[in-house]
């Protein structure tokens, strides 16, 4: 991103003191400076946290004219509800905090499924970006012959204008939550999948309960291949293997979050928008 805005590119450095106290130092003069913090927030979200907001508040002391956090995956945004009593809803507190250390916020496909926008959990301004039409180019240019699937309802709106924009077949399954670890999985208007490639479709790859469930209810419609695509990889645990052994030949990912699966670049819509 830097290169793409011919910037100064300058790491933090981030330490620890003897007894685990964070230690944060910048290593270039952010005086009268507009100062870009790039975060995914993995894969040690509190840790991250941390360093953001120390990070952001030390810019400002410094003199920084404007601090914008670029964080392409937004962790704290799952909880966006009170499930049960007692329960802290993180999405808010996160917001919050991060309201007072940085001046806007850009972020791709949060999590913010009971929210209107991230107006509601913001301050400050903000900016939703979609990787949408990203996942759609790379779906048309790598694959043929396919139908694209969202493994529960969150993601039918993602499956739905991904496959309108390349002008293929969709459908959604729905999902039925038992614990963190373990959902059920069912299609709801199944279509011919035969033969076909198909695609699913999802915004958040985490323990890959959801997109396992969904393979083994797509397997029973015989189909050529099953591949997976998400926005952001989190990949918990042995998500990996397990979505191998249930039969999804192709994992990929955007580079939101940096692991092995990343194949669809995110960096040049990001330096985009922050020219604008």
């Amino acid at each position: 991103m830097a290169r793409k805005l011919k910037a100064t590119y300058s790491p933090l450095t981030v330490s620890a003191f003897p007894d685990g106290d964070i230690y944060l130092k910048y290593n270039t003069n952010l005086k009268g400076k507009t100062l870009v913090l790039v975060q995914s927030f993995q894969p040690n979200p509190e840790h991250s946290l941390s360093v953001v907001l120390f990070a952001g508040k030390n810019a400002k002391d410094l003199g920084a004219k404007k601090v914008i956090l670029v964080a392409p995956y937004l962790a704290y945004m799952r909880q966006d509800a009170r499930f049960n009593p007692g329960e802290a809803v993180s999405s808010k507190i996160v917001g919050e905090l991060l309201s007072e250390a940085v001046d806007k916020v850009y972020t791709f496909d949060p999590h913010i499924h009971r929210y209107k926008s991230l107006s509601d959990i913001f301050s400050i301004p903000t900016k939703y970006l979609t990787a949408n039409w990203l996942i759609a180019d790379y779906i048309k240019k790598h694959f043929k012959d396919l139908v694209i699937v969202g493994p529960d309802w969150e993601s039918s709106q993602w499956a739905k204008r991904i496959a309108d924009k390349i002008g293929v077949p969709s459908t959604v399954c729905k999902k039925k939550r038992i614990t963190s670890w373990k959902v059920r999985v069912k299609i709801v208007n199944p279509i011919l999948m035969k033969g076909k490639n198909v695609v699913i479709v999802d915004d958040i790859i985490s323990t890959g309960h959801t997109i396992v469930e969904a393979a083994k209810e797509i397997r029973k419609h015989h189909p050529k291949s099953i591949s997976a695509i998400c926005v952001h990889g989190l990949f918990v645990g042995e998500a990996m293997k397990k979505l191998k052994k249930t039969g999804v030949s192709k994992v990929i990912s955007t580079n939101c979050i940096e692991h092995k699966t990343n194949k669809i670049d995110v960096t040049e819509m990001l330096a985009e928008e922050l020219k604008k």
